[in-house]
């Protein structure tokens, strides 16, 4: 079997292109089980956030398979997949996937977000039964070490994040939020942490609005805001200084009709608008309007940039800690690759012991002294144990593969005495 992580992030595909590769939620066990069947996977999963779509997975096949699933269910040709796409395998993947789940490969150096991705993606694929034993094992060496990076280096200890980056562009439009009113569409973990950044700031007012009006409460209760459905926001969108979108949504959910009207209301006061879903939920078009300033999940380069400074030094002692893993995983695998061995060793041992105490017992059974018979018993056993591998030592030593001598000493445990000893007999 041969460990694959497959996909594109935001080093290797614009927005334009991630968004027709992902998949929302409610899509991916549907997923998993088409890409196991029609891809020929034995085991998988799919992680998919707006930086990223990668699959993890575990195949006898070549990668050209699940390259072709992927243009087959999903709006991406196989002219523009060909030109970002990325696929490790074994100890390469593993690598990738550590440096995924530690914050070393997000947009923002460090970001603790991912790891609650990942671990959500790892548990929507064992509850669909996509995961077997050797995506189990990855995964669980993937997050041990993701929690080793996070507890002994300083790469999280600064509030850099989507989410915070979103918050810091904002002022930078609008220098004082005191005095402004935030949109935020969508309830989910990105939006939480979208609010608790503009409450820090003291942020004057926020609307949240979600597909589920419960849920909009819920949020908005905490920072005493107003909650109100997605079919209310052209009703609201005039109060808004700043919105800032991320949903799971597969379709646009603001439109530029809508957000032109909400302008004249507005007598045309300026929009911050910032959409960080991946696809998009704000129509481009939107940025062509006056008074309007629209930025995607990209445009937020910038900003992180400058805070990814204090993270370099934590995410050099971070790499060390994910080769530590690597190589934690190597050892795994190899020891792995000997059980197989060890167990035919074994049984084959047993049923010669086997063989000879049934011989024994009929002998005593028989009235046959038990001193004389145990001897024979451990003599027989001795011989038959040794049998195969001193004709194999004898053959390697008439042809010269002296290797396989010195591997025996090692297996055996035989010490330089043990063998002088020997010669001297």
């Amino acid at each position: 079997m041969t460990l694959l992580a497959f996909g594109i992030n935001h080093n290797t595909a614009p927005l334009a292109i991630r968004e027709r590769v992902a998949f929302a939620p409610e899509q991916v066990a549907e997923a998993l089980h088409l890409a196991r069947r029609q891809a020929g996977l034995a085991e998988v999963t799919i992680l998919s956030t707006c930086n990223r779509t990668e699959i993890y997975a575990s195949s006898q096949g070549e990668p050209q398979a699940l390259f072709d699933w992927l243009v087959e269910h999903t709006a991406i040709s196989a002219a523009d997949l060909e030109h970002c796409f990325y696929c490790y395998r074994d100890e390469e993947a593993v690598r990738h996937m550590m440096k995924v789940a530690g914050g070393l490969d997000s947009l923002v150096l460090g970001e603790p977000q991912i790891l609650g991705q990942m671990k959500s993606a790892f548990a929507v694929a064992r509850d669909a039964g996509t995961i077997g034993g050797e995506l189990l094992g990855a995964f669980q060496q993937v997050f041990g070490i993701a929690k080793r990076v996070r507890t002994e280096t300083a790469i999280g200890e600064n509030p850099v994040s989507v989410a915070y980056a979103a918050v810091t562009l904002a002022q930078q439009i609008f220098s004082n939020l005191k005095q402004d009113t935030a949109l935020l569409i969508g309830a989910g973990e990105t939006i939480e942490l979208v609010a608790r950044h503009l409450a820090e700031q003291g942020i004057k007012k926020m609307i949240v609005a979600n597909r589920t009006l419960d849920r909009a409460q819920r949020l908005a209760r905490e920072f005493l805001g107003d909650a109100i459905l997605l079919s209310d926001i052209p009703e609201h969108l005039h109060r808004a200084d700043i919105v800032i979108s991320s949903t799971a949504s597969q379709l646009p959910l603001l439109g530029k009709g809508a957000v032109e009207s909400a302008l004249k209301k507005r007598k045309h006061k300026p929009m911050f608008m910032l959409d960080i879903a991946v696809p998009r939920d704000i129509e481009a078009q939107v940025g062509e309007l006056d008074d309007v300033y629209l930025y995607t999940v990209d445009d937020l380069h910038a900003v992180i940039d400058e805070n990814k400074k204090s993270r370099v030094a934590a995410a050099d002692k971070a790499e060390d800690i994910i080769e530590e893993g690597v190589e934690q995983y190597r050892r795994h695998t190899r020891a792995l690759n000997a059980v197989a061995t060890i167990k035919a060793y074994r049984s084959k041992a047993e049923s010669l012991r086997d063989a000879e105490l049934v011989k024994a017992q009929r002998l005593l059974e028989s009235g046959a002294d038990a001193s004389q018979v145990l001897q024979q018993f451990a003599r027989n056993l001795t011989n038959k144990l040794i049998h195969t591998p001193t004709a194999t030592l004898k053959d390697a030593s008439a042809n010269g593969r002296t290797e396989l001598i010195q591997v025996a000493q090692e297996l055996f445990d035989l010490s330089t005495d043990d063998i002088e000893k020997s010669e001297s007999e």
